[in-house]
C-alpha cells in the first residue's frame, strides 16, 4: 500500500513540476530599447490586451525620450547610466531611474528585443548606419537567451500640423513621411538580417486616421494619443508578437469607446496583413 502511495505522490509532484514549466514557458519577455514612441506602444495597453488573449507578458522598456540608435549606440559603448527602465510584471509598472543598457539586457532572458529609430529620422535610411548594427552587436554579447529574435519598431509619421522640428525631413507632409518610413525601414531590415520581425504600428496609425477618427491619432503632433492611440499601436505589437488577431479581443479600456476600438483593433490588423500600404477603414464595414 505504501509502495503504491508513494508512486501516486510522485505522479502529483511530477504533475505539478511539468504546469509550472508549461507557464514559464508561456510567458513572452519583451524588450524596447527605444524613446517616447516605444512608451506609446507598449507600456499601457499590451499587457492587458495579451492577457484577455491569453498570453502572459514581461515588458521592459529602456527610456530615453527622443533618443536616436546613433546615442544608444554611443551610451552602449561608454555604458552610461542614463535610462529609465520601465519594467511590467503581473500588469504592474515599476520604474527604475540611472541604469545602463547592459542593466536591462542582462535583467531577463528577453524572447524578444526592440530596436527603433527616432521620430525625425525615421524615414531617412542613411541615419541607420552604423548605429543599429553596433547596438545590434552590444545587445548579442550581453543578451542572456540565445535564441533572442530581434525587432524592429516601425513607428508613425506625424499628424498633418505637427509642430515637430524634425517634419521638415519631409516637407512638413503626413504622406511624404509616412512613405519614406516604409522605405526606410524596408530597406534597413532588408541589409540587417538579424531583424526578423517588423511591427508596423505605423501602418496601423496611418490606417486609422482614414477612419471617422481622423487625424487626431497623436495627442501634440507626434505623440500617441493617450487612448485609442496607443491602444491601436499596442493591437499592432499583440498580433506581431503572438500571431493573435486583435479583432474582438475583449480587453477594451473604459477610456476607449466600442467603436474605437473596433476602428483600432481592425486598423493593427490590417497593418499586419499589409504593412507597407494604407488600408482605408472609410467604408469599410467593422
Amino acid at each position: 500500500m505504501k509502495k503504491y502511495l508513494n508512486k501516486y505522490l510522485l505522479l502529483i509532484i511530477l504533475f505539478i513540476f511539468c504546469g509550472l514549466g508549461a507557464d514559464a514557458r508561456d510567458v513572452i519577455r519583451i524588450l524596447t530599447i527605444g524613446n517616447s514612441f516605444s512608451e506609446d506602444a507598449v507600456e499601457n495597453y499590451l499587457y492587458d490586451l495579451a492577457k484577455a488573449a491569453g498570453d502572459s507578458l514581461v515588458i521592459g522598456n529602456l527610456y530615453i525620450g527622443g533618443c536616436s540608435l546613433e546615442t544608444h549606440s554611443a551610451n552602449a559603448a561608454s555604458n552610461a547610466a542614463n535610462y529609465s527602465y520601465r519594467k511590467i510584471v503581473g500588469g504592474k509598472k515599476t520604474v527604475t531611474p540611472g541604469q545602463t543598457l547592459s542593466y536591462g539586457i542582462k535583467d531577463e532572458p528577453w524572447d524578444y528585443i526592440s530596436f527603433q529609430q527616432a521620430s525625425p529620422y525615421s524615414g531617412l535610411a542613411q541615419s541607420y548606419f552604423p548605429h543599429l548594427p553596433n547596438l545590434m552587436d552590444y545587445v548579442a554579447a550581453h543578451a542572456l537567451n540565445p535564441k533572442v529574435k530581434y525587432i524592429f519598431h516601425r513607428t508613425w509619421a506625424y499628424a498633418k500640423n505637427s509642430p515637430h522640428k524634425g517634419f521638415a525631413n519631409y516637407q512638413n507632409d503626413q504622406d511624404q513621411m509616412f512613405k519614406a518610413i516604409v522605405k526606410a525601414t524596408n530597406e534597413v531590415t532588408e541589409k540587417v538580417q538579424r531583424l526578423k520581425i517588423l511591427i508596423p504600428a505605423g501602418t496601423a496609425i496611418q490606417n486609422a486616421r482614414t477612419s471617422v477618427i481622423g487625424d487626431s491619432l497623436t495627442r501634440d503632433g507626434y505623440h500617441l494619443q493617450l487612448t485609442y492611440g496607443r491602444y491601436t499601436a499596442a493591437c499592432t505589437w499583440l498580433e506581431a508578437l503572438t500571431g493573435k488577431s486583435p479583432v474582438g479581443n475583449t480587453y477594451i479600456p473604459e477610456t476607449i469607446t466600442r467603436e474605437q476600438a473596433n476602428i483600432a483593433q481592425h486598423a493593427a490588423h490590417y497593418a499586419i496583413r499589409r504593412p507597407d500600404k494604407v488600408t482605408s477603414l472609410a467604408k469599410a464595414k467593422l
